[in-house]
């Protein structure tokens, strides 16, 4: 029986599978998903099977460790991004930050941070939604700058071109459709005029003090790539059939999830897939008896 996940912890397979830069992604969980029971399976035969291109990867402090820290946990996780704007080294916004609800969105925003300059972003708030902001910012640990002017605000974003931003910061306040009543329990469609990037909904001007900006990068949950299984949970082999005696649930199961993930069904996948594949194993050692 496997279900030991999929390879997000193994740098070179990231680089390998994911592409150019996903070594450099921090991940969230364990370092022990390294790929070990996938590449037993392919190495007898098993077939491969899903988006092995793509990951379940979020915005996470950009000062988190290499790995996942029990004591923290999902904290360094920051998810409030469609209250605010995200801005990249060039101090340009690069993204649709409410383009959907964070369910729908979070799990495929890490890899549009990490593909940015130096694989980095700062998210930005003003007064107005301070208090809005999900517990994860409320946390010790973190990469947080706060200030009492924009300009100032601009001089403490690290890495980030100063003048850009200003200029970013006062295009966006010009383009957002005040004239929309803002609501963050549904889509709103309060949104901006004019830019190269739109934000569609949640849109507020930054112009109330005091301001805050958390920098984030790429944290990687899990990968999408991984074996094809039967609807009995046996791993099949490359001709189609299944192989004898060996069974699959989890994360490495390919087929799942393609190019993003709706929140929580990771957790659905695992209790289904791991129900299949122990019944599927019980009828196989019971057929052997």
């Amino acid at each position: 029986m496997l279900a030991c996940g999929g390879f997000e912890s193994n740098a070179e397979m990231r680089t390998r599978y994911l592409g150019p830069t996903w070594d450099l992604a921090k991940v969230r969980g364990t370092r022990f998903n390294t790929g070990a029971g996938i590449n037993m399976a392919l190495a007898i035969g098993a077939k491969p099977h899903g988006n092995w291109s793509g990951g379940h990867a979020v915005g996470w402090d950009m000062n988190a460790p290499e790995f996942g820290d029990l004591e923290v946990g999902d904290n360094f996780q920051k998810h409030s991004y469609p209250l605010g704007i995200m801005v990249n080294a060039n101090g340009l916004r690069f993204v649709d930050e409410g383009a959907d609800f964070r369910n729908y969105t979070y799990a495929k925003y890490g890899a549009v941070i990490l593909s940015q300059p130096q694989q980095f972003a700062w998210q930005i708030f003003d007064s107005k939604v301070l208090d809005k902001l999900r517990d994860e910012y409320r946390i010790k640990r973190m990469t947080k700058v706060r200030a009492d002017t924009i300009e100032e605000l601009a001089k403490k974003l690290e890495g980030v071109d100063e003048q850009q931003f200003l200029k970013t910061i006062k295009e966006w306040n010009a383009s957002v459709m005040t004239e929309v009543p803002f609501n963050p329990a549904v889509k709103d469609g309060r949104g901006t005029r004019g830019l190269a990037v739109p934000k569609s909904n949640w849109a507020n001007t930054i112009d109330q003090a005091p301001f805050e900006a958390y920098a984030v990068t790429c944290g990687l949950t899990f990968t999408f790539g991984g074996l094809k299984i039967s609807t009995e949970g046996e791993v099949e082999s490359t001709d189609g059939h299944p192989i004898p005696g060996l069974f699959a649930a989890g994360e490495l199961v390919g087929g799942l999830f393609y190019h993003n993930y709706p929140g929580g069904t990771g957790l659905v996948s695992g209790a289904v897939l791991g129900k299949l594949a122990g019944d599927g194993a019980g009828r196989y050692v019971a057929g052997k008896n």
